[in-house]
C-alpha cells in the first residue's frame, strides 16, 4: 500500500481554511451590517445610522422606549427588493454545502493520512469536497456582490411605516458583513481549487494497481491462453524424462 500523507499537507491546510471560512460565512449570514445607510432625520434615528440586513433593519434611537428597534424582513415581503430574499436563499444554501464540504473533506484527510485500506473511492471524496467549496463560495459570492452593487448604486427600499426607515438615504455604505463575506468566498474558492488540483493520490494509486499485477520474481504476471490450456490437456502434460537423469545400460 502507497503511503500518500506526505502529499497532502497543502490539502490538510486547505481543510482548516475551508473550515475558517464556513465560520466566517455563518457571521456574514447573521450580521445585520450589509448596509449601512445614513439618514438626514434624527428625530427618530437619533445616531443617524441604520443597518439593513438580509434578516432585519435596525437603528439606535433615544426618541423610542427601546434603545435598539428592529423589524424582520421576510421571504415574503413585498416591499423587499429582489437581492434580499435571494441573499437569504443563497446564504443558507452556502451554510449547508460548506458543511457538508468540509465533512467529505475531513474523510478524505481520513483516506490519505491514516492510510485506509479501502482507497479506491479517493479520487471521487477529493472532487466532491473540492466541489462543494467550489459551490459554497460562489453561492456566497453572488448576493455579496449583488447587494454591494445596490449599495454602489444607491438603491431604495420602499420600508413599510413600522420600520420608520426613510425609502431613500441621503448616503450608503457597504458594511462590514459584505467585506467578511467576500473574504470568507475566496477562502472558500481557494480550498477549493486545492482538492480538486490534488494528483498524487491518482498517481499514487495507479502506481499500486500496477505493482500487485507484478510477479516480484518473474516480472509482470501473464495469463495462459486457452490454446496453451488446450495443449497442456492434450498429451503435453505428459511425463517426459531429464537428460540430466538418463544413465547407460550396462550390458
Amino acid at each position: 500500500m502507497i503511503y500518500l500523507a506526505h502529499t497532502a499537507h497543502l490539502q490538510f491546510l486547505g481543510l482548516l481554511v475551508g473550515f475558517l471560512a464556513w465560520i466566517l460565512i455563518l457571521t456574514t449570514t447573521g450580521l445585520n451590517e450589509w448596509r449601512l445607510w445614513h439618514v438626514a432625520d434624527v428625530s427618530v434615528i437619533t445616531s443617524g445610522v441604520a443597518w439593513v440586513g438580509i434578516w432585519k433593519a435596525c437603528f439606535y434611537s433615544h426618541a423610542l422606549p427601546s434603545m435598539e428597534n428592529c423589524q424582520s424582513i421576510s421571504i415574503s415581503d413585498s416591499f423587499a427588493p429582489a437581492e434580499i430574499p435571494v441573499a437569504q436563499v443563497l446564504m443558507v444554501l452556502a451554510l449547508i454545502s460548506g458543511l457538508v464540504g468540509n465533512i467529505t473533506a475531513a474523510v478524505a484527510m481520513r483516506m490519505v493520512y491514516f492510510s485506509v485500506e479501502d482507497r479506491r473511492n479517493i479520487r471521487l471524496v477529493f472532487v466532491l469536497a473540492g466541489t462543494l467549496y467550489v459551490l459554497t463560495g460562489t453561492f456566497c459570492l453572488v448576493p455579496l456582490a449583488w447587494n454591494m452593487s445596490s449599495v454602489l448604486n444607491n438603491s431604495t427600499i420602499d420600508f413599510p411605516p413600522e420600520f420608520q426607515l426613510p425609502a431613500a438615504p441621503v448616503r450608503q455604505q457597504v458594511g462590514s458583513a459584505i467585506g467578511v463575506g467576500i473574504s470568507a468566498s475566496i477562502m472558500m474558492l481557494i480550498s477549493g481549487l486545492v482538492f480538486l488540483c490534488y494528483r498524487y493520490a491518482w498517481a499514487a494509486l495507479s502506481t499500486e494497481a500496477s505493482r500487485n499485477t507484478r510477479d516480484p520474481l518473474h516480472g509482470p504476471l501473464t495469463k495462459m491462453t486457452q490454446a496453451q490450456r488446450f495443449g497442456l490437456a492434450n498429451g503435453d502434460n505428459q511425463g517426459r524424462d531429464n537428460p540430466a537423469f538418463h544413465t547407460e545400460e550396462v550390458s
